[in-house]
């Protein structure tokens, strides 16, 4: 019976000796996580910016773990940020660029911290540079509202819904088009409000556009979004 006793000791220790030294055995590290998104301050969405250099700035991020954090800004001609006027990287929360005159840009910034996590970017806001000479400025691109774009709507007809805005602050009128083909055909001029039902059926593909008029021969002309039905 001693012996049995003895036998039993010498395998629960062995047994926690190699428990404890087990190189495979889970590490417990807690994640470290992405820096919080930055709030954009400078400038704001649909400003007419007439000082050129312009400084943007933002609000700082937060890091959980207080990792240093650092900045990266885009500016671009749309607001898929395919076409890139500027992009880099800062410390600080502020960012002097020098900038084409009298067109529409588009801007974003968001926070990475040194072990390489990266926010989301923020919200993406337009504005537009100041030119010599303008009398009118052209209306911003609409923005999508409804329905999402490449969502599925369901029931026989659909609200087509878009923002836009004039720095002039001219009186906007729009003009849809709407089809089953990519371009889509003119579907009706003049629209005075923001949004437009119209009727649809089932198992199709929809495309449209929107273009926005200011009345002083300035237009704008929006993407090509879609949706299924």
């Amino acid at each position: 019976m001693k012996r049995l006793l003895i036998l039993l000791v010498v395998v629960f220790i062995h047994s926690c000796s190699k428990s404890e030294n087990n190189p495979d055995s889970p590490v417990d590290e807690t994640e470290n996580t992405a820096p919080s998104v930055p709030v954009t301050i400078y400038p704001t969405n649909g400003l007419l910016c007439i000082e050129n250099p312009i400084e943007f700035s933002w609000n700082s991020a937060i890091d959980k773990e207080g990792d240093e954090i650092t900045y990266e800004i885009e500016i671009a001609s749309d607001e898929s940020f395919t076409n890139l006027i500027e992009k880099t990287t800062v410390n600080e929360t502020k960012k002097t660029f020098t900038l084409e005159k009298g067109i529409e840009l588009n801007w974003r910034v968001r926070a990475k911290d040194n072990k390489n996590n990266v926010s989301d970017f923020s919200t993406n806001w337009k504005f537009y540079t100041e030119g010599e000479g303008i009398v009118n400025y052209l209306p911003f691109k609409p923005t999508l509202l409804n329905p999402i774009l490449n969502s599925t709507v369901t029931g026989n007809s659909v609200s087509l819904e878009w923002s836009s805005s004039d720095v002039d602050g001219d009186e906007l009128v729009y003009d849809l088009y709407f089809g089953n083909s990519n371009p889509p055909s003119l579907f009706q001029e003049n629209i005075s409000d923001n949004t437009y039902s119209i009727g649809i059926i089932e198992n199709q593909i929809y495309y449209w556009k929107i273009i926005v008029k200011d009345g002083n021969g300035g237009e704008a002309i929006g993407n090509v979004w879609n949706f299924k039905s």
